[in-house]
């Protein structure tokens, strides 16, 4: 069932549901309805999402050749653009952009039920194995060249490094703010002990066959970048990905991490969690040594610390205090468990 979040309205109010926008795809509107930073629309060719992209045009053509290269590899459990009567996949309509994509039906991904998170690791590893190839085809790479910063193969340690500078940057300014709240107070307390993680992250995949990978296109993929449990969802037992607009080309272990941090962070860092998800994703597309090397420095970095801390000091999301200071003790109370998952990631694969 659908869930309106009422909380973006700020945002959706941006929107112009203008009938002329909707004729440029050919459609008829009977009913619009807001859910999160969307509208689904009632239509004459059914129910629609309509989407303002908040980004170039390039970006967004990269992302649909991706989108598309994977759905003609046989993997069409995911988000498709509607054409408008030019065949664009857009339109530009006063200062913004929109677009609109085919309605996928399902019940969002729960990551407290192992079923559901069985069946989302399988699909990430369908999805991954159908968009290989995709770097040896010209026309993605003459999209990729255009939109760099989306290709982050061999880009990690750098990646890692600014992300450590950031760090001490937060911590001068917390250390230098005279009227230091508690939010300052508990970051000062443990910014040491995740920037001495941010450097052991680090060496692990210096020490380890990174750049090597890299190397070698199979196994680069195209990575979904945002698996959020409200990106997949499930319907009658098939898996369906959602919202690609952060997605980058990257080795596969990229998304695989990112999946494993989702899932595991609320439950205590629960080993048996991440071994089940590598278990489904390996069975599908298996991963050698070489890549859970790097997948171990990858969940080394302490990625959780880290994104409060830059959303709190930047002010990059527009939380109350509370919300910020809940989340950072929330995160920081997991500091052993974490460490003894990532001991026994570490025994367990042999990195």
């Amino acid at each position: 069932m659908l869930d309106v979040r009422y909380k973006d309205k700020a945002y959706l109010s941006k929107y112009d549901l203008d009938i002329n926008l909707f004729s440029k795809f050919d459609l008829v509107v009977y009913d619009v309805i807001p859910v999160r930073k969307v509208f689904i629309l009632d239509t004459n060719k059914g129910n629609k999402v309509l989407k303002k992209v908040n980004y170039s045009i390039e970006l967004l053509e990269f992302i649909n050749y991706g989108i598309e290269y994977i759905r003609n590899n046989n993997f069409d459990r995911i988000i498709q653009f509607e054409k408008t009567k030019s065949e664009l996949i857009y339109v530009p309509w006063k200062s913004d952009i929109y677009c609109i994509m085919n309605l996928v039906e399902g019940r969002e991904c729960e990551y407290s039920n192992p079923v559901d998170v069985n069946l989302a690791s399988k699909a990430i590893a369908e999805l991954h194995k159908a968009s290989q190839g995709l770097m040896h085809k010209e026309e993605f790479e003459r999209l990729l060249a255009k939109n760099e910063q989306r290709y982050l193969g061999g880009k990690i340690i750098q990646n890692y490094k600014n992300k450590l500078d950031e760090l001490m940057f937060f911590k001068s300014i917390a250390t230098l703010n005279e009227n230091k709240n508690e939010f300052d107070d508990i970051f000062l307390e443990h910014v040491k002990y995740y920037a001495e993680n941010i450097k052991k992250s680090l060496d692990i995949i210096k020490e380890s066959n990174y750049y090597e990978l890299c190397a070698e296109k199979e196994k680069i993929v195209f990575c979904h970048h945002d698996l959020a449990h409200h990106n997949i969802l499930i319907n009658k037992g098939e898996v369906y990905f959602l919202d690609f607009d952060y997605a980058i080309v990257d080795l596969r272990v990229h998304d695989v991490c990112n999946f494993i941090n989702k899932v595991i962070k609320n439950f205590c860092y629960d080993k048996d969690k991440c071994s089940s998800i590598l278990q489904e994703y390996t069975e599908v597309n298996p991963l050698d040594d070489r890549e859970l090397k790097v997948l171990y420095g990858m969940l080394s970095f302490p990625e959780d610390f880290y994104s409060i801390s830059k959303d709190y000091y930047t002010r990059k999301k527009q939380w109350s205090e509370e919300v910020f200071l809940n989340r950072l003790k929330k995160k920081v109370e997991y500091k052993e468990d974490r460490e003894k998952f990532l001991e026994d990631f570490k025994n367990h694969y042999n990195c």
